[in-house]
């Protein structure tokens, strides 16, 4: 198969021309929020590790390491 030798045409309304989206801001979590988790359910807070890079949180006495993106992890 030829390849034209000719330029190709700009579009404005290409959806390949769109900038990416920006990603959905970090929610940042304080020691003492309460939280809900979509697995575990209820839980409060217990420590942050870093620059809110990981979160401590105790679940009804088991505790889980949650690493940030936070995609299943809503404060109350």
């Amino acid at each position: 198969m030829k390849q034209s030798a000719g330029s190709r045409r700009y579009l404005p309304s290409s959806p390949f021309n769109r900038p990416a989206q920006a990603a959905p801001p970090v929610e940042l979590f304080d020691v003492g929020d309460r939280v809900s988790h979509d697995q575990f359910g209820l839980g409060r807070v217990l420590a942050v590790e870093g620059d809110n890079d990981a979160v401590l949180i105790d679940f009804s006495g088991r505790q889980g390491r949650i690493l940030s993106p936070y995609s299943k992890l809503t404060k109350l």
